[in-house]
């Protein structure tokens, strides 16, 4: 795509009243705008990073459960039956013309759970899995953290449905922790599998956290074995519950993931029951299991970053390579029109109004993989320049290796 015809817009100096890496570089390289507090717009490139996650989400899910999509606007009454209208602070209610009382959807229990009255009713209905990619919203007291904590976000969210907790355990621990691993992995990151609390739900749950340098959490990692606890749960001097060594390694890092064992809360809030092979009437036992793609994003940024920008894993870069014309010819334009516009961002700007240096430090800045310089210089060699993202030499290929290279991947 070129810079004409897409809608990127760097700024030279990251925004002031941003505290966080991630957004202050993603606002500054052209990814998302602030609307307001815990409030963005995802720009051109901020929206295709953010569909590119949410793709590798979406494929990982659908292996494991069906696509839907529920409302964003949810009925008081059914928050009145979880008992949580009144109980959750971050929840925006919202009141119709009519009188009428919703709540901005923060998760979707309260949606979920109805729907399936109509879909589940005997054992031959069980397991049932579904999921959904949607924007939800929470009022959150402080939202200062960019992506990582927004009062608009985007999130995954899956639910399962079983006949008892034996399956709801063969699906949380065979299904959905190696669908959630495959996941990150996917996307790059190092996510460790930390035992938090349950709640009310049951004695643990898991998140799924990313070792960042800012983390918003304290986790502590079994020396030995790996196994990770969330500090709310964390014990010292208590032994590993795997191993039973002592020592244990404390780090800072961001939730990118959680799943929980709802049991029968919900399910007994509703009466969305089933009946046995015995035509005994039982409730129905949950899980849920979500992902923040746009809190992903976030981290993404947290993690992957330098002095000088964003460094873009490849799976979800917004675009394979960025082309920089510095000669007033038609080389740039053939390569440009050979690779294709949904796999390159060319900055086909005047050198007029923009000056090598700009165009380099925008590059940089975005975080694209491969950068792809065009020069007088490289076409009196019969070459173009490429460079990595993170390397600091460049080197001299022909285009023909150079398409190669780019339709290999």
């Amino acid at each position: 795509m070129k810079f004409s015809e897409f809608f990127v817009k760097t700024l030279r100096e990251p925004p002031k009243d941003e505290e966080s890496v991630n957004a202050r570089l993603l606002e500054q390289a052209g990814f998302v705008r602030k609307a307001a507090a815990g409030v963005y717009s995802f720009l051109p490139l901020g929206w295709r990073v953010l569909s590119k996650i949410e793709n590798i989400v979406r494929e990982e899910m659908d292996k494991i459960g069906a696509e839907l999509l529920m409302p964003a606007l949810h009925p008081k009454e059914n928050w009145i039956k979880t008992e949580r209208w009144n109980a959750l602070d971050v929840l925006f209610k919202v009141k119709s013309q009519h009188g009428h009382e919703y709540a901005l959807g923060p998760t979707h229990e309260e949606i979920v759970v109805p729907l399936m009255r109509s879909a589940i009713n005997s054992y031959r209905d069980l397991p049932l899995a579904v999921y959904q990619i949607q924007t939800k919203f929470r009022d959150e007291p402080r939202a200062k953290g960019g992506l990582l904590r927004g009062r608009e976000f985007r999130m995954k969210d899956l639910y399962s449905f079983h006949q008892n907790e034996n399956d709801l355990e063969n699906y949380y621990t065979n299904c959905a922790i190696p669908a959630y691993k495959k996941i990150f992995k996917r996307l790059g990151l190092n996510a460790i599998v930390t035992e938090a609390s349950g709640g009310t739900f049951s004695k643990f749950s898991h998140e799924f956290q990313v070792e960042i340098e800012n983390g918003e959490d304290t986790v502590y990692v079994c020396a030995k074995c790996g196994l990770a606890k969330n500090k709310e749960i964390f014990e010292e001097g208590i032994g590993c519950t795997v191993c039973g060594k002592t020592t244990w390694r404390e780090t800072t890092a961001s939730e990118v993931g959680n799943i929980f064992k709802l049991k029968t809360k919900f399910s007994d809030s509703f009466h969305l029951t089933y009946r046995d092979n015995e035509g005994k009437e039982l409730p129905v036992v949950m899980g849920c299991y979500g992902i923040g793609t746009s809190r992903l994003m976030g981290v993404l940024v947290e993690k992957f970053h330098d002095d000088k920008g964003i460094t873009w894993q490849e799976a979800v870069a917004p675009f394979k390579a960025h082309l920089i014309s510095l000669y007033e010819s038609r080389e740039a334009d053939e390569i440009y029109e050979e690779i294709g516009k949904d796999l390159v961002l060319y900055d086909n700007r005047s050198l007029v109004k923009t000056t090598a240096g700009e165009k380099f430090m925008d590059a940089d800045l975005i975080g694209i993989p491969l950068r792809i310089v065009v020069s007088a210089d490289t076409i009196s060699k019969g070459k173009i320049e490429i460079k990595r993202r993170g390397e600091d030499e460049a080197e001299l290929i022909s285009k023909e290796e150079l398409f190669k290279m780019l339709k290999s991947k």
